[in-house]
């Protein structure tokens, strides 16, 4: 474990976190992303992550969300659904529900790929990497009554 990662871990799995980071870090995601042209993203300091690109469900405009991931071998990456414990699922969820084909900027290049919601013994396998690479999923798990949803992200 990194220095500073059990602290990150503990704080992150507070209701106070939750609360502020949804407006917070993906704000300065944004920023810095843009900033660097597609190079850098803060918090994949901490976690792997990249910029999803998802057509809005209601609106059918880009909509461009810094996320945090699972990259899996053969290319394709896992997204968690967490919004950070809270009881609504995140926007780009129900993008992606509705609009299956996106984007993501991974390590500076714009890679399209097909969304596939997890359910079943496939997402159970996936619930178990993603609390394998952050434990503080688990936290945000048993502050909800929604089952937090799972996507696999695969190149087209």
């Amino acid at each position: 474990m990194r220095p500073g990662e059990r602290l990150l871990m503990k704080v992150s799995a507070t209701r106070g976190f939750a609360r502020t980071a949804p407006y917070v870090i993906p704000a300065l995601d944004r920023a810095v992303h843009r900033l660097t042209r597609g190079k850098v993203l803060l918090s994949a300091r901490m976690l792997p992550g990249v910029v999803l690109t998802a057509t809005g469900a209601r609106s059918g405009l880009p909509r461009r969300t810094p996320l945090a991931c699972i990259p899996e071998e053969g290319g394709s990456w896992l997204l968690v659904g967490s919004n950070f414990g809270r009881p609504g699922h995140p926007a780009w969820t129900g993008n992606l529900l509705r609009n299956p084909e996106a984007e993501v900027s991974w390590r500076g290049r714009d890679i399209p790929v097909r969304a596939r919601l997890l359910s079943g013994e496939e997402r159970a396998r996936a619930w178990r990497a993603a609390l394998a690479m952050w434990p503080p999923y688990a936290a945000y798990q048993a502050r909800v009554t929604r089952e937090i949803r799972l996507f696999r992200l695969e190149r087209r």
